[in-house]
């Protein structure tokens, strides 16, 4: 029997996450299970990831290779995927979410608070700019991408800190770095933050693969991080822009808050709804999920929210940092 093929991107932290996938794969479906790494236009280019396209320039490169049938799912960072989904592929599973904050990582052990004014902070991420600017004005904030290793080695060189995702650090064996994990109340990340997504063909006809997708997928995981990413695509804002979101399960209640920033910091607007889940099948708890999105995006975009994030600003910085 040939093996399962999974298509990956060749960082470390994509081959780490894809590497636990393959480990339960194999696990659940006794099959073997191989890596396919996948090279992007985003992997090789130094330009800014804003000039060559975005999200795209990861994802369509993978995503092309799984209909081109040089691979059989592909795993992603959810929080890196576009809300949209791709025609003719479809969300197979999601599995168990773990940490979904960010982690700040600083010379000396210092904390957010502690950093000392004008402290070069780096980052890629238009929501964690905006959120840097709005509790510490008084901080420089430095626009940094490439791999989680090559944004540790700047921390104590010509950086004070560097933000990341809490995440990717523990995939990766390296969450000792962090000298603070944000609270979620006080710093919501990025919709979907934290969980994994396998993407598959549509009408994939491999019966161990679907057993071995439904294994894996965690239902109140896709619950949650759904209702986070319906406030994405409600807003018809891409998915670094600076819109942060944080939903929970709690005794069969679902509590969805979403803040939105002006990108320069100066101004957050934040809305906060629950739903009780009734117990039912998947789709009815969607439709109780999609519910409780609306009532989000419709606080928001009453508020104002239109005016600190234009509709369809669709840009990403990527990667899965």
């Amino acid at each position: 029997m040939t093996a399962l093929r999974i298509g990956t991107r060749g960082s470390a932290l994509a081959l780490a996450q894809s590497t636990l996938i393959k480990d339960r794969l194999a696990q659940v479906t006794g099959r073997d299970v191989e890596l396919v790494t996948v090279t992007s236009e985003g992997d090789t280019s130094k330009a800014s990831l804003a000039t060559l396209g975005g999200t795209g320039v990861f994802a369509s490169a993978l995503r092309e290779a799984l209909l081109a049938d040089e691979c059989d799912l592909l795993v992603h960072s959810l929080k890196d995927l576009p809300t949209a989904l791709y025609p003719g592929l479809t969300l197979g599973a999601i599995p168990k979410r773990v940490d979904a904050r960010d982690a700040l990582c600083a010379r000396d052990g210092l904390t957010f608070d502690a950093l000392p004014a004008g402290a070069r902070v780096g980052t890629g991420s238009p929501r964690r700019v905006a959120q840097i600017r709005s509790r510490r004005s008084d901080l420089d904030v430095v626009d940094i991408r490439g791999n989680v290793d090559s944004r540790l080695s700047r921390v104590g060189d010509d950086l004070d800190a560097v933000l990341l995702s809490a995440a990717g650090l523990s995939r990766l064996g390296r969450l000792d770095v962090a000298t603070e994990l944000m609270p979620l109340g006080f710093w919501p990340s990025a919709p979907g933050q934290g969980a994994l997504a396998l993407e598959v063909r549509e009408g994939e006809k491999a019966a161990d693969l679907a057993a071995g997708l439904r294994a894996i997928d965690h239902r109140e995981t896709r619950l949650i991080v759904t209702a986070e990413r319906e406030v994405l695509a409600g807003l018809e804002a891409g998915c670094a822009a600076p819109i942060g979101a944080s939903a929970v399960i709690d005794a069969g209640l679902l509590l969805l808050s979403a803040s939105v920033y002006r990108p320069d910091g100066t101004e957050r607007l934040t809305a906060s709804h629950g739903v009780t889940l009734e117990p039912g099948t998947l789709a009815a708890q969607l439709a109780e999920v999609h519910d409780v999105s609306s009532r989000v995006v419709d606080e928001l975009l009453e508020n104002g929210a239109a005016d600190l994030v234009p509709r369809g600003s669709v840009t990403d910085q990527g990667g899965s940092a």
